[in-house]
């Protein structure tokens, strides 16, 4: 049986690069993809991925990637995690420039890398066979909060287009698949979103016992992409215990009433 091989983009930090380690141990290639080619190299020198550098909000860098996969293989799965959030501000007092980037992040690399890619995980398919594209959005595309919105409006906007495009390939034997997580611990998504203030950002985790981390989240996509061909997990919702709704967090110690 030939290998598959996966896109995960984001793969650089968080939960791309876990998603990216979790993929090579269960056996498939992996194109990693993301901005900053340093740390792409280390990851491929230690897990054995073949990463490629690319700015996925460029229509330019997302067409070199297709046409460097086209080159190189069959495409199976696209990954697709990377993505972010700008500020914490409200409504009337947002940012321009953090919301216009928080959509381009968001959902034009989401269009821009699916449109590019669909021709590809056709052609890998074969006979019998069946292709992935699995979305990382986040619990924020659900369920609104203060000093949200514009990280809301973003995933929001990026879950409806994977539930658009679930639809869209209905009768072609691909997967489309959305996995939101709740509070996540890595190392750089507060902390970019609160400018790099990094006593803000671990205020944010202060007494949560024990948040998601990004093995977590990669564990549940690898399930997802590994599952029988006739199975597609179309959303798949996941928090840490602490968190029972987007508002509702405990802090200390979880223990049993009485």
């Amino acid at each position: 049986m030939t290998t598959r091989r996966a896109v995960v983009t984001g793969a650089s930090s968080g939960i791309g690069e876990a998603v990216v380690r979790t993929l090579r141990a269960s056996g498939w290639d992996v194109v990693g993809v993301a901005r900053r080619a340093d740390r792409l190299d280390a990851l491929d020198g230690e897990v054995g991925s073949a990463s490629f550098a690319a700015d996925l909000t460029r229509e330019a860098d997302v067409a070199a990637l297709a046409e460097h996969l086209a080159s190189t293989g069959d495409v199976h799965a696209l990954v697709h995690v990377a993505g972010g959030a700008r500020g914490t501000d409200r409504v009337e007092d947002g940012k321009p420039e953090d919301w216009r980037w928080m959509f381009e992040a968001n959902v034009m690399s989401a269009q821009l890398l699916t449109a590019a890619l669909l021709p590809l995980l056709r052609a890998g398919i074969g006979e019998g066979g069946h292709a992935d594209t699995l979305y990382v959005t986040s619990t924020a595309a659900q369920t609104a909060y203060p000093g949200g919105a514009g990280y809301n409006a973003a995933k929001a906007g990026e879950a409806m287009l994977v539930h658009a495009l679930r639809l869209e390939l209905n009768g072609e034997p691909i997967r489309v698949t959305e996995v939101a997580p709740g509070m996540v611990y890595t190392e750089e998504f507060t902390l970019n979103r609160l400018g790099g203030d990094r006593a803000q950002a671990e205020r944010v985790y202060d007494g949560v016992a024990d948040p998601l981390t990004a093995a977590d989240v990669a564990d549940v996509v690898a399930f997802a992409l590994n599952a029988p061909g006739h199975v597609n997990l179309d959303l798949v919702t996941m928090r840490p215990v602490a968190q029972s709704a987007q508002h509702l967090l405990a802090r200390g110690q979880l223990r049993p009433r009485g």
